[in-house]
């Protein structure tokens, strides 16, 4: 479907949205609800920082850095599997860290960037393009092996999976689309890829997520809000955010109620808002679900 303007009784305005950690990052991203912890991790992708927020005492720090991180999930066993720069993939655990893949030859000039684990403990992860060519987007299996699932994307970006298991909508940015793919959970194969969403510049799709209702909350990177579409591609709410690079949207605190949103500064807080760069927090009336673990590295 086309963009256009949502229902001004559908627009909360961003009222209820409160800033939680203004760390100025230069691309504040991936925010996912640890429910062992009961705490939200997020990175900064180029600085290769890692962050945590504990909202029972209101406490946020950073806990690890090291080279990019583009994105990452939880292992079965509550570890953090991290997708690195060069096709790397980290283990963090307690404060350890320990290699999974070394790196992908064909991605050594590039990083990862957005992620997610699958029901059965699979990653899909894209790396950005280049240079001299297009990004891709792998499937990582808990075998250990990975597989390259679709190349020439201009930007691939946030997933997530319909809650009947049988469909992952897929954002490209520089295509200004979401697209959606079936989905075999026995195999992992995705196929028969439609347009869900054909938007309007300037604003980009971003980071996603998917609500308990099966409604999609996408990141509109350069349009300062957060659409919330209906599974038939309806746009049905928008929430403002004080900075102009939302860059990603998840479900957090105990009963996934929350919804988490990061940003980013890119070169200058003067471009982009004085909260450029911060992780934010709203309250929008419908719940979350809690994304799958991924098993590539789980220690059992």
């Amino acid at each position: 479907m086309a963009d256009h303007d949502p229902d001004p009784e559908t627009n909360d305005g961003g009222t209820d949205t409160e800033v939680i950690a203004a760390y100025g990052s230069v691309t504040g991203e991936g925010p996912l609800w640890h429910p062992d912890e009961q705490r939200l991790y997020w990175v900064d992708i180029p600085e290769g920082k890692l962050y945590r927020y504990d909202p029972a005492t209101d406490t946020h720090e950073q806990c690890h850095d090291g080279r990019p991180i583009g994105g990452f999930t939880f292992e079965a066993d509550g570890a953090l599997l991290l997708f690195r720069d060069r096709g790397t993939v980290t283990r963090w655990a307690d404060g350890e860290t320990r290699t999974v893949v070394e790196e992908i030859p064909a991605e050594r000039d590039t990083r990862f960037n957005d992620v997610v684990a699958d029901p059965r403990g699979r990653v899909f992860a894209g790396t950005m393009p280049t240079e001299d060519r297009l990004g891709r987007l792998y499937r990582f299996d808990p075998d250990g092996s990975y597989t390259l699932v679709e190349d020439d994307l201009d930007i691939p970006n946030g997933m997530g999976f319909t809650p009947d298991r049988t469909a992952m909508y897929f954002s490209v940015s520089e295509e200004y689309r979401v697209y959606r793919y079936d989905y075999d959970e026995s195999s992992g194969v995705l196929a028969n890829r439609t347009t869900f969403l054909d938007l309007d510049g300037p604003a980009i799709s971003d980071g996603l997520t998917v609500d308990s209702e099966g409604f999609v909350w996408v990141a509109r990177w350069n349009g300062g809000r957060v659409e919330r579409y209906t599974p038939d591609g309806e746009l049905v709410r928008t929430t403002e955010v004080p900075a102009e690079r939302p860059s990603s949207v998840a479900f957090g605190g105990p009963d996934y109620e929350d919804l988490y949103i990061t940003s980013a500064r890119g070169e200058g807080v003067e471009e982009y808002g004085d909260l450029a760069g911060a992780l934010f927090r709203t309250h929008p009336e419908i719940g979350g679900r809690p994304e799958f673990r991924s098993r590539v590295a789980t220690e059992e």
